[in-house]
């Protein structure tokens, strides 16, 4: 099993405790990472911060080399990334091998080459002067990183802000450090300068990620999590006035139309819904059908889901994995005995498998719900699980109407073969 310590400053730096990383299908061990505390934030910080002009002078052509041989390292070891990205999250291997890592990779290729397109702006005003805008680096940047899709979501706050001159500091979720962790081992390999890129671990997150985001010398925090912890966040920054990026958490539409391109439509339905067993800000949980094609969508939307092949993520034929936790597995139970005392109707799933190969991980069925209505729980809060709410509507007004009762706006999809319509 592999052991990790902190990395600042370009070096390992072990702690007097480590807390151990489970794979959640099996509850086995597969890391055991440092524990940071206070000082070493400050310190991560302080070797950021010590880095920065050294790096920020460099040229967008000699940055976007390190990024691309990050990228080529990433290439060499697809298939070990691969594989611990699926032991530490429980999704199935074939859809991170598919998405995860060559969507990484790509990020770190983008970004190399960057620079060209980054410019400034040249004003026109009234009277002899010369008004411009230049794009200049801004220091230090705090990433805190859900535990989704670790690794991509890493790399897309990693990748720009190095290619922009930025040094970084990230904290990766307590429960999925480990590629995070491995990316810093190649960015040593390629010679990535002392200190541009720092990686922190803790098992109870708000200690570092409290002080990180308070520190003096961060100039910038990028967050990708909930919106409850997005809202901490903002509160922490606010004495610094540090600016902040916050992707949260969503509550998507997808809306689907009678004139859809019905195959192409249902398999996006699933998609939408299943991939990474429907952890995902941007799940297309509200599944809205119009009413001339509502049961015949519904019925091909249940009858695939239920023949989704569930079981160990690490099987390359498996399409539906575990959940990430047992508090994540406790949330969604509870979501789906809450939707049923509010009067939704379970269609689908709604339970743990059973059998000797589910009994250690935190599996639960595809579930699929109708009959449910807008006020519900369901239909408004976030489950972040593959729980999914059908409503019909008749026409374009109540379709928009629907997708607009909930708080959340952060995506939504439209399938319909009428451009118009889409646009409107």
């Amino acid at each position: 099993m592999q052991r990790y310590g902190l990395h600042i400053g370009g070096h390992w730096h072990e702690t007097p405790s480590h807390y151990q990383v489970r794979n959640p299908a099996t509850q086995e061990p597969i890391a055991e990472c440092a524990v940071a505390t206070e000082a070493d934030v400050d310190r991560a910080v302080r070797a950021a911060a010590e880095a920065f002009p050294d790096w920020a002078a460099r040229s967008y052509e000699e940055r976007g080399e390190f990024l691309r041989a990050i990228a080529n390292a990433l290439k060499e070891r697809f298939d070990e990334l691969a594989l611990l990205e699926c032991q530490e999250t429980g999704r199935p291997i074939k859809e991170i091998q598919a998405h995860d890592i060559p969507a990484t990779i790509s990020l770190f290729e983008y970004f190399a080459g960057i620079g060209p397109a980054v410019m400034g702006e040249t004003i026109p005003v009234p009277g002899e002067y010369l008004t411009y805008t230049r794009r200049e680096p801004l220091g230090v940047v705090a990433a805190i990183t859900p535990w989704n899709f670790p690794l991509w979501l890493a790399a897309l706050k990693i990748a720009p802000a190095l290619a922009a001159g930025n040094t970084i500091v990230i904290k990766p979720a307590p429960t999925t450090p480990v590629t995070t962790l491995e990316l810093a081992k190649i960015a040593e390999s390629v010679g990535l300068p002392s200190g541009v890129y720092n990686v922190l671990t803790d098992p109870t997150p708000a200690t570092v990620g409290s002080a990180l985001c308070a520190h003096p010398l961060v100039n910038k925090i990028a967050f990708t999590g909930s919106t409850a912890t997005g809202t901490k966040i903002m509160q922490l920054a606010a004495p610094n006035i540090t600016r902040v990026s916050l992707e949260l958490g969503g509550k998507a539409p997808f809306i689907v139309f009678a004139d859809c391109d019905f195959e192409r439509t249902l398999a996006q339905a699933l998609l939408a819904n299943f991939f990474a067993q429907g952890q995902m800000c941007t799940a297309g949980a509200r599944l809205l059908i119009e009413r001339p094609i509502y049961q015949k969508f519904l019925d091909a939307f249940v009858e695939r889901a239920s023949k989704l092949k569930m079981g160990d993520p690490s099987d390359p034929m498996t399409e539906f994995g575990t959940l990430h936790s047992h508090a994540q597995l406790e949330k969604v139970k509870h979501y789906v005995k809450l939707a049923q005392e509010q009067g939704a109707r379970l269609v689908l799933g709604g339970k743990q498998p059973q059998g000797a190969e589910f009994a250690r991980g935190f599996f639960f069925e595809p579930t699929v719900f109708t009959e449910v209505q807008p006020t519900m729980a369901l239909a408004c809060e976030e489950v972040f699980g593959p729980v999914v709410g059908v409503f019909a509507f008749d026409g374009e007004d109540e379709a928009v109407q629907i997708a607009n009762s909930v708080e959340y706006g952060l995506s939504a999809g439209i399938f319909t073969q009428d451009i118009s319509k889409a646009l409107r």
